[in-house]
């Protein structure tokens, strides 16, 4: 990987491209400020790793992108990941601020009016402990469904890619989320995946009644610009901000993507 030189970025890593609906909210909130993506595109997709093999993938992989990039703060941009390595990253590089991803329960609840709220996730983020703490912490109060999707991050990849998806896969993945339960029925749907949202207006066409389909990208953008606030040089006039794809080739689709995110590769 290149060394980047200039104003310390702001480093955001997502498994694939999910991470851009993060980077998107982050440079409207913070225009001046450089970032790096990188999509560890070689180890995609994360719900089909181990525990063990991916916490020590993702340990090992941004110890290498903060000697690289000597980043200000660096983004997990997944809720997989971080709600499995935010931890051990923290722990392994004290030094280093780390902004995580982890579902939006809290102001599901909040919002709530019927009571039934549905957490939309990657199978791996459904299973962590780390997920089911903040339905107690936070949603004591609610009905909470957990629906863990195999194929949706990779429905959404393909629909970024291809501009095309295959609408009755989204539909069935999406459909265990409408609960209806004593005259009441679910009416938020919290997108616990930042590759999600590529989809939403799939989603609502698709849906059975309408939901309010949280999205926790302006969220994540919102605690790194408190996270990182005044500190580092900041500069207008850097030009693109570079995109690190971890196979090291990104395809003709991947570059034509992240190009239009205003990223170089």
């Amino acid at each position: 990987m290149s060394e980047v030189r200039g104003p310390q970025p702001i480093l955001i890593l997502d498994s694939g491209v999910g991470g851009l609906t993060v980077l998107r909210e982050a440079r409207v909130l913070m225009p001046d400020r450089r970032f790096v993506y990188v999509a560890d595109d070689a180890g995609f997709p994360y719900g089909g790793w181990e525990e063990d093999a991916l916490r020590e993938r993702l340990v090992s992989l941004f110890g290498r992108l903060i000697e690289d990039h000597d980043p200000l703060a660096c983004v997990i941009a997944c809720n997989t990941a971080s709600t499995l390595a935010l931890d051990a990253l923290r722990a392994a590089y004290p030094k280093m601020r780390f902004v995580g991803t982890v579902p939006a329960i809290k102001p599901a609840a909040e919002r709530t009016r019927s009571g039934l709220v549905t957490v939309l996730a990657t199978p791996g983020t459904v299973k962590r402990q780390y997920t089911r703490d903040l339905i107690v912490q936070w949603a004591s109060k609610c009905e909470v469904e957990l629906v863990g999707s195999v194929a949706l991050a990779g429905l959404a990849e393909t629909y970024m890619r291809e501009g095309f998806v295959d609408e009755g896969r989204v539909l069935a993945e999406i459909a265990p989320c409408f609960i209806e339960r004593d005259g009441r029925r679910t009416d938020i749907v919290v997108l616990a995946c930042t590759h999600y949202p590529f989809l939403v207006n799939r989603m609502r066409k698709l849906a059975p009644w309408p939901v309010d389909w949280l999205d926790p990208a302006e969220a994540i953008a919102r605690q790194t610009m408190r996270v990182v606030g005044e500190e580092g040089e900041r500069s207008m006039d850097w030009g693109f901000d570079p995109a690190i794809f971890t196979s090291g080739a990104a395809d003709q689709a991947s570059r034509r993507i992240v190009h239009g995110f205003g990223l170089t590769t």
